[in-house]
């Protein structure tokens, strides 16, 4: 799957949740995208910058948890997802995926 199709399918979740109050990045193998919540509505993009939360996975691995095929927190324990950063905001993905 290519970045654009990702961005897309987040940009159109990411519309009918509430902000998440803080800017959370995505690096997918070695592409960004930036969710910017901390305004009144979420707002993504792939320029990179600080975020409150960084979450490093391949495009793969994040496919498999949108589609319920690998549990997040097995994921994360078993080190395909790894999370910098505010481990609540991490908490709040569920919402977008």
């Amino acid at each position: 799957m290519t970045l654009d199709v990702i961005l897309e399918q987040l940009t159109k979740q990411a519309e009918n949740v509430a902000p998440l109050g803080a800017k959370l990045k995505f690096v997918l193998d070695d592409d960004i995208i930036m969710i910017d919540g901390s305004g009144d509505k979420n707002v993504l993009s792939t320029e990179d910058g600080d975020a409150d939360t960084s979450i490093i996975t391949s495009k793969e691995t994040l496919l498999k948890l949108k589609s319920g095929e690998l549990n997040p927190m097995m994921a994360v324990m078993g080190g395909k997802v790894k999370i910098k950063g505010d481990m609540g905001l991490a908490m709040k993905l569920q919402s977008l995926l």
